[in-house]
Order: C-alpha cells, then sequence, then structure tokens
C-alpha cells in the first residue's frame, strides 16, 4: 500500500533528495505517477512512495499535461461531455507518457545524487583545512550530523538555546535547558556560565542507557569545544519520564535505570 502523505514540515524539500537519502538503492528502478501540480497547492512535492514495489506519486505535471490541449485531445461541446471516458481517456494517455516521466525523474534523481556527493566532498575539504576536523574519519553518527554546522560556528557559538534545538532535533526528543554558573575560585565575583542540557527520553534498560550515554559524551565534548563559550561548562544527561503519564515527575536514570 502507498504511505501516507508526508508530514507538512517537508513539504519543501524535493522528491529527490527525499529518495536518495532514504532509499539510495532504489534510484534506478522508481516508477513514477505525475498526479498534477494542482496537488502541490496542498501537498508536498513527494505526494506518497511504495518502497516494495518502486512507485513514486508526485505533485507534478506529465510530460502528458504539458502538452498543448488540443494536441492530445479533441473539442467537446458544452454539455456533451461524457466525464467517465474523458478521466478514461486521460489516465490511458498519462500510462502512455509514464516512461517518459520515469526517465525523466531518474535522470534528476542522478543528478541530486551527484551534486549530493560533491558537497559532502567539499564540505569534508572546508572543515578539515579551515577547522582542521575530520569528517570522513569521525565514527559517532551525531558528531558528524553537528559537525556540518562548523561552517556557521562564529554565528552560533555561545547560543545556549540552539544547541537545546539541536540535541531535540538529533535525538527526536525533549530536551530542557538550566542555565547556571560556576566558579574555579572563591571569589564569588568571577562566576562563569554553565548550561545542563535534560534530554528527556522514556523508559530505558541499563544496556540502553549506557550505549547511549557512550554515543553522548563525545558530542558534549564536540559542543563544549565548538558551540559553547569560552570557559563556559556544558552537561547533557538524560532524564526518565513516562511519556503515556504526563503527569508523571522527570527523574534522574541513576536512580530509575531497569536491572
Amino acid at each position: 500500500m502507498l504511505n501516507e502523505h508526508l508530514d507538512n514540515n517537508l513539504s519543501e524539500i524535493s522528491a529527490e533528495m527525499l529518495l536518495n537519502y532514504l532509499y539510495p538503492d532504489l534510484a534506478d528502478r522508481w516508477i513514477v505517477q505525475a498526479e498534477g501540480t494542482f496537488y502541490r497547492n496542498y501537498n508536498s512535492d513527494l505526494l506518497a512512495y511504495d518502497d516494495e514495489a518502486a512507485v513514486v506519486q508526485l505533485s507534478r505535471d506529465s510530460f502528458n499535461q504539458l502538452l498543448p490541449q488540443g494536441l492530445l485531445y479533441r473539442s467537446v461541446e458544452r454539455g456533451k461531455v461524457n466525464s467517465e471516458k474523458l478521466m478514461a481517456r486521460k489516465r490511458l494517455l498519462m500510462d502512455l507518457f509514464q516512461p517518459f516521466d520515469t526517465f525523466a525523474f531518474r535522470c534528476r534523481l542522478s543528478l541530486e545524487r551527484e551534486i549530493s556527493s560533491l558537497l559532502e566532498t567539499r564540505l569534508q575539504e572546508i572543515l578539515s583545512r579551515f577547522f582542521g576536523f575530520d569528517l570522513a574519519s569521525e565514527q559517532n553518527s551525531y558528531v558528524r550530523e553537528a559537525a556540518v554546522l562548523l561552517p556557521f560556528v562564529s554565528h552560533l557559538r555561545g547560543d545556549l538555546y540552539f544547541v537545546r534545538d539541536l540535541l531535540s532535533s538529533l535525538f527526536r526528543c525533549e530536551v530542557q535547558l538550566t542555565i547556571g554558573r560556576y566558579s574555579e575560585t572563591d571569589n564569588t565575583r568571577s562566576w562563569l556560565p554553565s548550561a545542563r542540557y535534560e534530554m528527556i527520553m522514556p523508559e530505558l534498560t541499563k544496556e540502553q542507557y549506557n550505549s547511549l550515554m557512550d554515543d553522548v559524551r563525545p558530542l558534549n565534548e564536540f559542543v563544549c569545544e565548538w558551540f559553547m563559550p569560552m570557559e563556559a561548562k556544558c552537561f547533557i544527561d538524560i532524564k526518565w519520564k513516562d511519556i503515556d503519564l504526563p503527569q508523571t515527575p522527570v527523574l534522574n536514570y541513576n536512580t530509575h535505570l531497569k536491572k
């Protein structure tokens, strides 16, 4: 069955970019159903897809719809239109032009893949030359995703709320930020800023928690190095809350891990 329409926040992303990211191995297998640009007023570019049958529905005009209407459709007198026959003819013509639509879409998929490859190579060069960061050898997936923002670090450094939104996006969870201060001396006049980020997640087993923390620690170090103010401290922790019971208090995993 075809998937339901994609979420509205993907409305501005092209089908080529999404499918190259989600299903890179299906680039030469997709079959296109161009439903017309009328649907674009209410939906995303990618209307729906079936990865098993490799069928994709697009809110784009097919070659059939781009040709002059009189070339393929005979003019009819007002009041004498047989809608069923007209729709059957339209569907027949769409099937006839489907190979052309499919060929054009696969070409655009290939082009999008080449552009993405060039951009990734160029990004690796920029990060290595100007930031001394080797993206290709980085093993932590969360650090790799965050590293693409390094070219904008001069604008993002010190924005504690940006880091909160970054963590929320990377881990797909609610993140609570607590801004505090600390001092390395007894002189309370020289306070330094600190930020504690608590990622609110449903209950995890001890193994799941330890595995996730192993991924969080390198990211914590990366965030401290690149996105926090100088001398500021950053702490990223995982908190537990029963998602099904919104009134449940947030608890520390050290006191709530399953054995």
